[in-house]
């Protein structure tokens, strides 16, 4: 088994990639892999440093908008995991522009090379951010897409291209529909890394509006878990939706980042609130529970305690990507 994987130089794309090749995936023993990333700011091929040597891994630099690039390497490739793509709210908000190259026509290349390639499956991995926001409930899967940010709007266009080349030429692909993720080797621009090496350094943390947000928090590891169910055993032309997450409120999160930092509130500076800052996002996990059989594995406060832990055995790793942030 061949399996091709975008973006496996990112936060969630290498733990998929680290997992598959310590045999963490039953459905993928043996397959080879090729790792497909542009190596932006969030791209990082020290991420795959604990499997880099491994003989069934191959990288390619390259860029899911160069249709000649994808082609080469989707050749032969039995699996396809779409991970590639641009993820950071505020900086859509800030401009657009890579976030429709990048997340549509990029995803879309990548489609149109699986559906050439005659790929078995095909993943398209996306959030929960599609959805908008909810006052109470859960969405499930067949609930409306209403994104509100431009990042968010971005993923449900190629969600609505996965659709349809599905419905259109029968390419199998499914979409994982993923709440917030957390864990190691994550780009210190997202909240949890953020908040961390900031504490961690002595630094003030920007909380924005009351705290009040609310999201979804699922460990990584349990992400790519899910992913690979679905890649193997999911559905064609079927959403699936990562949930069973914690629910936490930004506030809170803070609150028990100060404490396992040894941090305080001196620390935290109210800032206003972002642009069309969703208030609440949950999942309804049922349909991945039901379908097939996946349950978090990995509590919140035990994940949340590790990964702090981690952040703070690996310097090396992250203040080089906070330095050059900075400068």
């Amino acid at each position: 088994m061949n399996v091709l994987v975008t973006g496996g130089a990112g936060f969630i794309g290498s733990a998929f990639v680290r997992h598959l090749l310590a045999g963490s995936y039953p459905c993928f023993a043996d397959a080879r892999v090729v790792v497909f990333d542009k190596l932006t700011y969030a791209g990082n091929l020290g991420n795959l440093d604990p499997v880099i040597a491994d003989p069934r891994l191959t990288f390619v630099r390259g860029d899911i908008c160069d249709r000649r690039a994808v082609e080469r390497v989707m050749r032969g490739a039995t699996v396809v995991v779409h991970f590639a793509a641009e993820s950071h709210v505020d900086r859509s908000i800030a401009d657009a522009d890579a976030f429709v190259r990048t997340n549509v026509s990029g995803s879309y290349e990548v489609l149109r090379a699986a559906l050439r390639a005659d790929a078995e499956s095909c993943v398209l991995v996306s959030t929960d951010e599609v959805f908008g926001e909810i006052e109470s409930g859960s969405w499930d899967e067949g609930a409306p897409l209403l994104p509100n940010s431009p990042y968010a709007a971005s993923k449900a266009s190629a969600e609505l291209l996965a659709r349809s080349f599905h419905r259109t030429h029968g390419l199998p692909v499914r979409i994982a529909r993923l709440s917030n993720g957390y864990g190691p080797y994550q780009y210190p621009e997202k909240l949890i890394p953020l908040f961390v090496t900031s504490l961690l350094d002595g630094r003030t943390v920007p909380l924005y509006g009351d705290g009040g947000n609310e999201r979804q928090w699922l460990h990584v590891d349990d992400h790519c878990r899910a992913i690979a169910l679905i890649a193997g055993r999911g559905l064609p032309g079927h959403a699936y939706n990562v949930g069973g997450g914690r629910a936490v409120t930004n506030i809170d999160l803070t609150r028990a980042l100060l404490e396992l930092t040894g941090a305080d509130w001196s620390q935290v500076r109210f800032v206003p609130d972002r642009k069309g800052h969703d208030r609440r996002y949950a999942l309804d996990g049922s349909k991945l529970q039901e379908e097939l059989g996946f349950r978090p594995s990995i509590e919140f406060r035990t994940g949340l305690a590790g990964t702090v832990r981690w952040y703070a055995e690996n310097r090396k790793w992250w203040e080089p990507l906070r330095k050059g942030k900075e400068t």
